[in-house]
């Protein structure tokens, strides 16, 4: 790091280079910006760690000491030399210098960005009445802010109506009717029921929906945030027989099955195996349908959650547990432990070769070859219950084009950053929580509703809300009116307006609204014109950045370099 320093400290511009331990430390911070104020310096490279992390600690103390934020550029020497080169010391240090020589020629071209300020409208809308969604909508209520809760169905509680045993013990019938109780008579709550979002525009802070009634009514509301948490649905596809015979269940039927018998009383239960007394030899198979393609996490306890109250109600029955791997994750590792414990058979058959099913002889045969010996085993139980996976809604890809958010490889919502932003979007001011997001248990969901709302909290606590500054700009006189910006872009910014003049005088060219622009650069890099620039990140800046780079063939020469131009680094 010396050497880094003292090669910067040669570079066209630069006033100033030092060598820290630990340039992140709150000391080194309040040092930088003693450093700036000391030494007059109009801009600031850093040259450490990972820009995502730790950069706006850093425009903080640029800021702190007078400078705008923007004026400020961060070299990744920890990711991109340290980490990917630890091997090769005198190549990582090359490398770095390359680098830093990069960030210094584009730090001499940044320019001050200005943020915009709009006032925020304090009131929340969460978009689903589960488990997940009353959770946000109560713990935001109970800070104050007015609440907009949208249920598509006439009753709040989603799939946790469905689950009537939890793996803690704790009854899942008396959590719902507290919450729903609590939702209901909170007087900061409103909710819509039988009704979906239908379109929302603005910005954070600043958000319009609209809301469609079943009856065709709809309302519009203005808000400040939103919070995603319109959950997900069990998986019942046509695999391993469902649906051919009436002993062939899922874990949810399964489930509801036994807590009727549990009370005594099953014959009101709108299921073919109503009627049936409580089985004496089941099968489980885990990992069924779209579980084969991914871990949907929570098969595997709710199964053996289930085979323990089936054990309760039937000591000597015998289930049988057919899989391919097992994961009850966390503490849940003490229900295996326990099923083992009180007799529940486990049996693990290969990847390749999941489970065969038949049904044609009117009874339910089950085959499947046994991972430890090879062999292939037969099985005719009276009762077959199918873990299916938790799955997206099949509406789930119209919602996210209406909120403009992506979705990921197996069709739910996509978090912005799985570490760093795990309860936002990429867009901002909007939050998800629950099962929306991935198959998660009851605890896991709403401990993410609460973390959802914390962020969605961060906004509607705030008078004004300041817009990030990188935002895409249109020279007026260079644009074309070609469309293509409103063509490319994922969120649909870019608009024609009439009133202005383009190239050539023609009447319409583009415009992009700053406050709701997030700043991708999409536009930028089609415009065919060159008529987008987007602020930080303007060609020259980018450019310098590059030729600085591609210079390095004079630093290898030992040849002074003038890639920099002047500047007050």
């Amino acid at each position: 790091m010396p050497g880094v320093a003292e090669y910067a400290a040669g570079l066209p511009g630069v006033a100033h280079a030092e060598a820290n331990l630990y340039t992140c430390s709150q000391d080194t911070v309040a040092h930088i910006t003693e450093t700036v104020k000391e030494k007059n310096l109009n801009r600031v490279v850093v040259a450490s760690c990972s820009p995502r992390t730790h950069e706006p600690l850093f425009q903080d103390a640029v800021r702190a000491a007078g400078l705008n934020p923007m004026l400020f550029e961060m070299a990744n020497i920890r990711n991109q030399c340290s980490w990917v080169h630890a091997g090769d010391w005198e190549g990582a240090t090359r490398k770095a210098m390359d680098l830093v020589r990069a960030a210094v020629a584009r730090a001499t071209r940044l320019k001050p960005v200005r943020s915009l300020r709009y006032p925020v409208k304090r009131q929340a809308l969460v978009l689903g009445g589960g488990a997940a969604g009353m959770a946000a909508a109560l713990d935001l209520a109970d800070q104050g802010f007015p609440v907009h809760l949208v249920e598509r169905t006439g009753e709040l509680g989603g799939n946790l109506r469905r689950v009537r045993f939890l793996e803690t013990g704790r009854s899942p019938r008396e959590y719902l009717e507290d919450r729903v109780r609590r939702v209901l008579q909170h007087p900061n709550i409103r909710v819509h029921f039988d009704t979906e979002l239908l379109e929302l525009s603005g910005f954070t802070g600043n958000f319009t929906s609209r809301l469609r009634h079943r009856s065709g009514d709809t309302d519009v509301v203005e808000h400040g945030a939103v919070v995603v948490a319109t959950g997900a649905r069990e998986y019942r596809g046509p695999e391993l027989g469902l649906g051919e015979h009436p002993d062939i269940v899922t874990g949810l039927d399964f489930e509801e099955f036994l807590f009727h018998k549990a009370s005594g009383n099953g014959h009101d239960l709108d299921l073919p195996i109503a009627r049936r007394s409580i089985p004496e030899d089941v099968v489980m198979v885990l990992c069924v349908g779209p579980a084969q393609r991914f871990c949907a996490r929570t098969c595997c306890t709710t199964a053996i959650k289930n085979a323990l109250i089936l054990k309760e109600l039937r000591p000597r029955a015998r289930v049988t547990v057919l899989y391919k791997d097992i994961r009850t994750y966390g503490f849940k590792e003490r229900l295996y432990t326990e099923a083992r414990r009180r007799g529940v058979v486990f049996r693990r058959y290969p990847e390749e070769e999941p489970p065969q099913v038949a049904t044609g002889d009117g009874t339910v045969r089950v085959w499947y070859r046994d991972a430890a010996t090879g062999r292939e085993v037969r099985l005719a139980p009276e009762l077959l219950v199918l873990a299916e996976p938790t799955v997206p809604h099949a509406d789930l890809g119209e919602l996210a084009t209406r909120l403009k958010v992506p979705l990921d490889a197996d069709g739910f919502l996509l978090e912005a950053h799985v570490k760093l932003r795990p309860v936002d979007f990429q867009t901002r001011g909007l939050y998800l929580a629950g099962l929306v997001h991935y198959p998660k248990l009851l605890a896991e969901s709403v401990a993410q509703a609460q973390a959802a709302a914390a962020r969605a909290a961060t906004v509607l606590a705030k008078e004004h809300v300041e817009s990030e500054g990188v935002v895409a700009e249109v020279v007026a006189e260079r644009c074309a009116g070609c469309l293509t910006c409103v063509r490319v872009c994922p969120y649909e910014v870019p608009k024609i307006r009439p009133d202005l003049l383009g190239a050539g005088g023609i009447r319409g060219a583009a415009y992009i609204e700053p406050a709701t622009c997030h700043g991708c650069g999409v536009c930028a890099g089609e415009c065919p014109a060159k008529a987008i620039q987007l602020a930080h990140y303007a060609d020259d800046q980018v450019l310098a950045a590059v030729d600085a780079l591609l210079g390095a063939d004079t630093w290898y020469r030992g040849a002074k370099d003038e890639a920099a131009a002047p500047g007050g680094c």
